[in-house]
């Protein structure tokens, strides 16, 4: 048969295949680089079926990506994709997806195989608008306009978006949520066979995450999806993938139905993947890290590539690399020693609520406070050009009326949405904000009339005892200065009676604890040769090299592979220990402030929209949590248990809007009452303060005092937000 540029190419007809979309036959991705050939896919062999969603899960650097790139024949230059994939459409006959020329791959992978990526930002010209974006795809294609923009309208209104507002917004008016939704429905706009995500939900809050995720669920039935969900996230796709395939060093080491998987892994490699995975419904003592690295795709080890890190490693698994051997009819694991993994490595998905230990009330405690907030304002004055031109300001209210005290080895960790005020309010905490008003003390010593040459305290050594880590650690340490650079800085300013020997002497010692060995090698080394936890690791050194009463750890393990977080975090507290430190943890991820605070007997506090609306003892907050919002988090937090994780799929999520109001213009009234399932008429005229509960919290709601007015209210007519798929539109 003669191919023309329009045809896609026919390889074969493979009868056997009618329940298969995509099959993957030893597919290699590799590239050349200076020290050798880096092999990012394996030899991989998979078989993606129709109508499913697949969850592909891994450490960073497993190949999750490479794999959907490959996919869409999508490897970037200088890559080299070899191997067989084949597309199996509804209608006619296979396509060889390598062999496509590039004009037949432009029609490809929109009509076929569509893909979204985690970065919505720069998936959008910032110059056109988004209705732009979807005729420009409409026409490239040569669909109908009218027909296919109808069809896009629908699509953002199924997912809880205004079409009429979106298609006359340019990218930076929207949410990073809106954008990331919007990019779901363009990626739909031809009605492809397959949606490939690659870590689409991974910069956006909880909220955001399960919302879509549900929503996901109910597009893949609405539109006949077959749905490859990449993440390093197993809780978020634990209760609706249909099946989980396990990444490891560039091949998949085990695939399965998502509940056998989760609930009884036979790799050794997923079963330690579940134990290292924060959660809120696990005990603490059940979570630990992966011990080793990943493999380097450039020296890749023989045999297993699992066997240097795992307990089971016989001489066998150093010299040969296993097949997949058949857990059951569904199942297969690339294990010889599949049969013992469940014995030699043991986990637990949950544990029952009544077994949790007892809070304790950590706001009582007898520490001295180290820092004081009280009733702190921080307000950001925002005017573009066009406000300016028409005398308009728009005020961001970043925090409101917050006080909260902080003391010596405490650990308090402020959860809630992007935009809430968590970063601006810690930043003011460690004196890099000044207040609008209220006041920031250090140890009863105003910090800002410190700066004004008043007080006991030199305004630089309140900046020493106050310091900050980042969620992104390469971007605080000077590329080109190494380990031992950075490090010395600090020793230098804040301790001259050091020479350099004994500055030497302790960074090696300080590498040396936080497990970077040998500590002359890694003081040796640039940023760049670092992995991000190891970077991580230098950060947090050097903010402890001054010795410092409070730490702000801003998203300081956020960047982080899941299974290095929990590692990370025992660092942490051991460090603390050890310097008699505190930290204010920001953190969006229930999971991660839970663990943290709860091993410490420390407290989590609640934002949003720039208040504190709920703080207390961890396992008060995560087990009994008494505001609404506090509960749509919990909600949102995805537990491991698959039974536990489609309960929570199937239950609407508590709100009333999935969006968070702009904070130039916010609510009057209750922040949360546009949003809040239980709001009363009360709550949009008066804000409600921080009360003590019957437990150690304090909370600020109206419901907590059954005398209050709010009783009485007349309730505010609005239903909570459903994730059916019918819309308004319909």
């Amino acid at each position: 048969m003669t191919r023309t540029e329009t045809e896609l190419e026919i390889t074969r007809d493979d009868s056997s295949s009618h329940d298969v979309i995509l099959e993957v036959r030893d597919v290699d991705v590799t590239f050349d680089m200076e020290r050798g050939t880096s092999r990012v896919l394996d030899g991989v062999r998979f078989d993606v079926h129709r109508d499913e969603m697949l969850g592909i899960v891994g450490e960073s650097g497993s190949g999750k990506s490479m794999f959907a790139s490959a996919l869409l024949n999508a490897v970037v230059d200088p890559g080299q994709t070899s191997g067989e994939i084949i597309y199996h459409p509804p209608d006619g006959e296979p396509v060889d997806v390598l062999s496509l020329s590039e004009f037949q791959l432009e029609r490809f992978r929109w009509e076929e195989i569509s893909m979204v990526f985690q970065g919505a930002m720069s998936s959008f010209n910032p110059t056109m608008k988004i209705g732009e974006h979807f005729e420009e795809t409409i026409r490239a294609h040569g669909e109908d306009i009218e027909e296919r923009m109808e069809h896009g309208w629908q699509l953002l209104a199924d997912l809880y978006l205004d079409p009429g507002r979106v298609f006359d917004s340019y990218p930076h008016e929207l949410s990073g949520g809106m954008k990331q939704r919007t990019l779901i429905a363009l990626s739909l706009i031809l009605e492809p066979k397959v949606l490939v995500m690659d870590e689409p939900t991974a910069a956006l809050d909880l909220l955001m995450q399960r919302s879509i995720m549900s929503l996901l669920g109910n597009l893949q039935e609405e539109y006949d999806l077959t749905i490859v969900f990449i993440t390093h996230d197993l809780p978020l796709v634990a209760g609706l993938a249909d099946r989980l395939a396990v990444m490891y060093a560039f091949e998949f080491v085990e695939y399965g139905p998502s509940e056998q998987v989760i609930r009884d892994a036979t790799h050794p490699y997923t079963r330690a993947l579940l134990k290292s995975v924060p959660s809120v419904d696990a005990s603490l003592e059940d979570m630990h890290p992966i011990e080793g690295e990943s493999p380097d795709p450039v020296n890749a080890p023989s045999g297993c590539s699992y066997h240097p890190r795992c307990p089971l490693a016989t001489v066998e698994c150093v010299q040969a690399d296993p097949d997949y051997h058949e857990v059951s009819e569904e199942r297969g694991a690339a294990c010889f020693h599949w049969e013992q993994s469940g014995d030699e490595i043991e986990y637990a998905l949950g544990v029952d609520p009544d077994e949790f230990p007892e809070s304790t009330a950590a706001f009582e405690s007898e520490e001295e406070t180290v820092v004081s907030l009280d009733d702190v304002d921080v307000h950001f004055e925002q005017a573009g050009l066009i406000d300016e031109l028409f005398g308009k300001e728009s005020v961001v209210r970043a925090v409101n009326d917050v006080s909260i005290e902080l003391r010596e080895n405490e650990v308090v960790a402020l959860v809630g949405e992007s935009g809430c005020g968590k970063t601006t309010l810690g930043k003011t905490v460690i004196g890099l904000q000044e207040p609008t008003d209220g006041s920031v003390s250090y140890r009863d010593q105003d910090i800002w009339e410190a700066k004004a040459g008043g007080g006991d305290y030199e305004f630089d050594d309140i900046r020493r005892a106050l310091q900050i880590v980042h969620q992104d650690p390469g971007s605080s340490l000077n590329s080109s200065r190494t380990v031992r650079a950075s490090l010395s800085a600090p020793l230098k300013r804040w301790r001259p009676d050091l020479g350099p020997s004994d500055r030497e002497t302790v960074i090696y010692n300080l590498l040396k604890r936080v497990g970077m060995k040998p500590p002359e090698d890694y003081a040796a080394r640039f940023p760049h040769q670092l992995s991000g936890g190891e970077k991580q690791r230098v950060v947090l050194v050097r903010a402890l090299l001054m010795s410092p009463d409070l730490i702000l750890a801003d998203e300081a393990v956020s960047a982080l592979d899941v299974s290095l977080r929990v590692e990370m975090m025992d660092l942490m507290l051991d460090l603390q220990e050890l310097f008699d430190t505190s930290y204010l943890f920001i953190s969006h991820d229930f999971s991660n402030a839970r663990y943290l605070t709860e091993k410490s007997d420390g407290r989590i506090g609640i934002m949003y929209l720039g208040n504190l609306v709920e703080i207390g003892p961890a396992q008060e907050i995560i087990s009994d949590p008494k505001h609404p919002y506090t509960k749509v988090l919990r909600w949102a937090t995805p537990p491991l248990d698959p039974d536990e994780a489609k309960e929570a799929n199937a239950t609407d999520p508590p709100i009333r809007e999935i969006d968070i109001p702009d904070p130039t213009d916010p609510p009057s009234g209750c922040p949360f009452q546009t949003r809040c399932p239980d709001a009363r008429e009360v709550c949009t005229r008066e804000v409600p303060e921080l009360q003590c509960t019957e437990g150690a919290a304090r909370v600020a709601c109206f419901r907590e005092d059954d005398d209050h007015e709010y009783w009485a209210s007349e309730p505010i007519e609005s239903d909570t937000v459903s994730l059916e798929t019918e819309s308004e539109a319909d």
